[in-house]
């Protein structure tokens, strides 16, 4: 069993990781994102400890953190060393950068006496050059990698240990860590790296993260996006929700609109997505926004209320009740409704 601070990494419960992306040494804005983003979901969060001042400063952020932290380490040991000596729940070590045996050897001393995990994450733009010289094969050289790093722990006799291989690559992601999976039995953090902003990294991790996950594969995810952290939060919570892993609160369902619809439906949904951002629910609710009869109420029977939209009017509908309003009045009733459910 593998422990990441009070979260414990088992079949079917997958947390959410994001890494902070301002300085470390900036405490008070690390800590307010932190607090924001475990309000939204986040399960782990990363932060990447550079240079001497980071070690003070992330000592001084575990303290506060009301989520796990994992340090993320770059070619200087001894910053891993006094990540851990701070207080970390993890840290991430690349084995393309991190050292050789000797440095290796001195980080799996230090987790030992502290008895934290360690993630090795390989990367396939950060491979070791005598790998890469001898094994052209980019996800072949990614094992090779790990092969080589898990040596030097089984050797000193270490174990509590997760993997990651990651790529810019959907289809190498996908094929690295399906032979991950059968070569190492380990837990597997998983994620599309480098995949590009909002809207193409999105696509990539969807695709990656969800054909993985669905085949049992990933104990982790992160959702990297050129984007705020809680973009990358927020996107992995749909991801398991689409799938199945993780209950959405809140399901809005909406049509893609055509020639038949005659109001703004795009400006109801992203307002009734706003207002309804805050608002604690006893149980999940499912609501359907639709831009005519056509597709609602009909196609959204299974909706606990929803609004089929017309030209002037449209029609409220919520269990067995259905009335019409004006198409000005959308929104309020919608709430309305909502609030029925609100703790």
């Amino acid at each position: 069993m593998i422990k990441i601070g009070n979260i414990e990494l088992k079949p079917g419960i997958i947390p959410v990781q994001t890494m902070i992306k301002n300085p470390t040494t900036d405490v008070a804005l690390t800590l307010h994102k932190i607090n924001h983003l475990a309000s939204i979901g986040c399960d782990i969060i990363r932060i990447t400890v550079p240079d001497e001042p980071s070690v003070e400063a992330i000592r001084m952020i575990v303290r506060e953190s009301p989520i796990p932290v994992v340090a993320d380490i770059h070619f200087d040991y001894r910053l891993a060393i006094g990540a851990i000596q701070a207080g970390v729940a993890k840290v991430r070590i690349n084995p393309g950068n991190i050292g050789d045996e000797s440095r290796v050897a001195s980080v799996i001393s230090c987790l030992k006496e502290y008895g934290i995990p360690v993630r090795i994450g390989i990367n396939g733009g950060s491979l070791p050059k005598h790998i890469t010289d001898k094994i052209p094969d980019k996800c072949e050289a990614m094992i090779a990698a790990a092969e080589e790093e898990l040596g030097y722990f089984d050797k000193y006799g270490y174990d509590r240990i997760v993997l990651s291989f990651k790529s810019s690559n959907v289809m190498e992601t996908l094929k690295v860590n399906r032979m991950a999976t059968i070569k190492f039995g380990l837990p597997l953090h998983i994620g599309v790296t480098e995949a590009g902003d909002n809207f193409d990294g999105t696509i990539k991790n969807a695709i990656g993260i969800s054909h993985l996950l669905l085949d049992g594969i990933g104990s982790t995810i992160r959702v990297s996006l050129t984007a705020p952290e809680e973009d990358e939060v927020r996107t992995g919570i749909k991801i398991l929700e689409s799938i199945g892993l993780r209950k959405s609160p809140l399901e809005v369902v909406s049509c893609p609109t055509c020639g038949r619809t005659g109001t703004n439906l795009f400006e109801i949904v992203r307002q009734f997505k706003i207002r309804s951002a805050d608002v604690k629910l006893y149980r999940p609710v499912k609501v359907a926004i639709m831009g005519c009869v056509v597709n609602g109420p009909g196609e959204a029977r299974d909706a606990d209320f929803g609004v089929a939209c017309g030209k002037d009017k449209s029609v409220i509908f919520s269990e067995n009740d259905t009335k019409t309003v004006k198409n000005e009045s959308i929104l309020d009733e919608l709430l309305m409704l909502l609030n029925r459910y609100s703790e």
